[in-house]
C-alpha cells in the first residue's frame, strides 16, 4: 500500500473484510455452542418424567378390595405428573422415554380387628409382569402397610402398574397412606 497510492485503498479495504470475515466466524462459532447448548437443555427438559399419586384424597377411610380376581389399582389424586406418562383412568404409567426410573409403592390396609386373615398387599408390575410384591399380615395390630423402592432400567413404551392380587385390601383417606411414585433418573437414548 505505501509504494502504491492507487492501490492503497484497495489494500486497506482488503485487510477490513478480512477482519470482519474472521470476527463473523467467531461469532457464528459461539452462536452454534449456545444453540447446541440451549437444545441438550430443551431436550432435558422434554425428557423429565415424574408422577407421584395417590389412591383417593376422600375426607373418610375407604377401603379398595379384595377382589375375587387380581385387578390393577387406579390411583386417583395426583401431587404431580410431569410428562403425563400416568393416567388416572387406567392406574397405569407408560414410560414416555428409555432410561433408569426410581419407582417407589406403598401400601396401607386396616382390617377393623386383630383376627381379620385379609393383608395389606399388591404387586409392581412391568408389562404384567411382578417385580416386586410388598405385603404385611401382623396379627399383633390393626393396620398393615409396606413399602418398597426400586431402580429398574425400563424402555420407551414400557407400562408400570400396581396390582391388588385377591385376598388383599388397601384403605386410604386424605392422609395418602397408599401412595405410587416414579421418575427418571437418567435417560438412557
Amino acid at each position: 500500500c505505501v509504494t502504491d497510492q492507487a492501490s492503497c485503498g484497495c489494500c486497506l479495504m482488503q485487510q477490513q473484510i478480512h477482519r470482519m470475515k474472521m470476527f463473523f466466524n467467531m461469532s457464528l462459532n459461539e452462536l452454534e455452542k449456545e444453540l447446541t447448548k440451549s437444545k441438550t437443555v430443551l431436550n432435558n427438559i422434554r425428557s423429565r418424567s415424574a408422577f407421584s399419586v395417590a389412591l383417593t384424597n376422600e375426607k373418610n377411610l375407604n377401603c379398595f378390595g379384595p377382589f375375587r380376581d387380581d385387578k390393577l389399582i387406579a390411583y386417583k389424586h395426583v401431587f404431580i405428573n410431569l410428562g403425563d406418562g400416568y393416567s388416572v383412568d387406567t392406574g397405569i404409567f407408560t414410560v414416555p422415554r428409555s432410561g433408569v426410573y426410581s419407582l417407589a409403592l406403598t401400601i396401607y390396609s386396616d382390617a377393623g380387628s386383630p383376627g381379620n386373615s385379609l393383608a395389606a398387599c399388591a404387586s409392581l408390575q412391568v408389562n404384567g409382569k411382578v417385580v416386586s410384591g410388598p405385603r404385611e399380615r401382623n396379627m399383633q395390630d390393626q393396620e398393615d402397610s409396606a413399602t418398597i423402592v426400586v431402580a429398574l432400567h425400563l424402555k420407551a413404551g414400557d407400562k408400570v402398574a400396581v396390582n391388588l392380587p385377591i385376598g388383599c385390601f388397601l384403605c386410604d383417606d386424605k392422609s395418602h397412606y397408599n401412595t405410587f411414585t416414579g421418575f427418571l433418573l437418567y435417560a438412557t437414548d
